[in-house]
């Protein structure tokens, strides 16, 4: 069970500096709009977080004639159904900061991005995850036995920032039941350049073996990207960190996993 209060805080209240500044060609004022400087945290949506930024750029910006807001860094837009720290580990980790961010309110890239036009689609996603994470780890018993309000106070845990709300019902989808350790570790890997990486992976061998982020890297390399997984390659990151390779992947999934239960995983390359 996930134990170690202090790990789960400092994952929990990990932020990033951001700096979003309007896209010069979609400017419609003569002054230009000061860029909008805010520390977010690593575990949110960009959507739950972006309210004032957006009304501060809207008048620049030409309400009257924008679209969907959207974001992008570098050319690359910004995928809002990706949490914002798995965002930075995999696109900026290697800048200093603040991350600069480009916002838009014209020309909605439909082919790369999902619009999200409210919260709720946010909470649909967020809970969807939960779900499926339980199924993974405890077969949904866990999301099953709870209430509604037990889902409620996940996403309002989550969406106002509070530890000790979303904690207080997370827990129960942390512990292990009957003392055994998770069925299956859920887990996304990302890479820059394709669509996350999604595989059935059990917390201990066949033999009964603690299995380590390294096995699980392994195998996510040699079944998916037909490459030798050594370690040099790439840098392995996850909420921001390192961790040793030789981390039992039971241990991480309960203290490094995002509020949806799943460990995200970024392979940034050397």
């Amino acid at each position: 069970m996930a134990d170690d209060r202090e790990v789960l805080r400092e994952v929990w209240e990990g932020k990033l500096p951001v700096c979003f500044s309007l896209s010069q060609d979609e400017i419609t004022t003569v002054e230009q709009p000061e860029p909008y400087y805010v520390l977010v945290p690593r575990l949110s949506y960009f959507p739950l977080v972006v309210d004032k930024m957006c009304r501060h750029f809207q008048i620049a910006a030409n309400q009257n004639d924008s679209d969907e807001m959207w974001m992008e860094y570098q050319g690359q837009p910004l995928k809002w159904h990706y949490p914002i720290g798995v965002l930075f580990d995999l696109y900026a980790s290697s800048d200093t900061l603040p991350w600069n961010i480009t916002v838009h309110f014209k020309r909605f890239p439909e082919t790369e991005l999902i619009r999200c036009q409210t919260k709720e689609v946010v909470e649909s996603h967020f809970m969807s995850c939960l779900k499926e994470a339980d199924n993974l780890k405890h077969r949904s018993q866990i999301m099953n036995a709870m209430q509604k309000r037990d889902h409620k106070q996940l996403w309002s845990g989550l969406s106002s920032d509070k530890f000790d709300q979303f904690w207080s019902v997370n827990k129960r989808l942390m512990e292990r039941l009957n003392g055994e350790t998770f069925k299956y570790i859920p887990f996304k890997v990302y890479l820059s350049d394709r669509p996350y990486i999604q595989l059935l992976f059990r917390p201990l061998s066949d033999k009964g073996e603690i299995l380590t982020l390294r096995d699980l890297m392994r195998i996510v390399t040699t079944k998916v990207m037909d490459k030798n997984f050594t370690g040099n390659q790439w840098r392995i990151v996850l909420q921001g960190i390192e961790p040793p390779l030789e981390t039992p992947v039971q241990w991480l999934s309960e203290h490094l996993s995002h509020p949806d239960n799943f460990l995200h995983i970024c392979m940034v390359e050397n």
